[in-house]
């Protein structure tokens, strides 16, 4: 996808730019345009693709604050737990076996406490989205607990972003 310079079309310039013209396509195809945003959005994290922030800007652009911070947890938690279901199928025994008695140390410790390590992994921004979503795989952390940490760990920074996303709007507004 990067190689085709996709990733170039994915700027918040071209997304409060094509906001005037989607505006009325929104407002007549709200569900059908939130479930696109929610699919793009998820596709976008399970390919790991950079652009989260930018697509969580647009969603608080697009659809307010609450119902683009809302559709924008929905996709990022989608596409991480696609991900996260592919890496722990596709590769993650091959890793861990690689990987030896070193990492198993480190699975004992992170499978006792994994709720408390995922909700800061993702309530801390310095760490990447898509790498955290591909150590809980090959760490063994439940599905469930997985979800739940993901899915709580992202809601304020989502939030955060959507609404100052949706203040764009403002600015859109005046400087027409």
């Amino acid at each position: 996808v990067l190689l085709n310079g996709w990733h170039r079309y994915l700027s918040l310039e071209n997304i409060v730019a094509a906001r005037d013209r989607f505006q009325g396509l929104l407002t007549e195809h709200l569900l059908v345009a939130l479930l696109g945003y929610i699919a793009v959005y998820a596709a976008a994290v399970a390919l790991s693709v950079p652009g989260a922030l930018v697509l969580t800007l647009s969603g608080g652009l697009m659809f307010g604050w609450l119902l683009g911070g809302a559709a924008a947890v929905a996709g990022a938690s989608t596409g991480a737990v696609i991900l996260y279901l592919v890496a722990r199928t596709a590769f993650g025994e091959t890793l861990r076996a690689k990987a030896g008695p070193s990492l198993a140390r480190v699975v004992d410790g992170f499978r006792r406490d994994a709720m408390s390590y995922l909700l800061f992994l993702r309530l801390v921004p310095a760490f990447p989205f898509f790498m955290v979503n591909i150590a809980a795989a090959l760490l063994g952390v439940p599905l469930r607990t997985y979800v739940i940490a993901t899915v709580l760990g992202i809601i304020p920074a989502t939030f955060a972003f959507a609404s100052i996303g949706a203040g764009l709007d403002s600015i859109v507004g005046a400087a027409k």
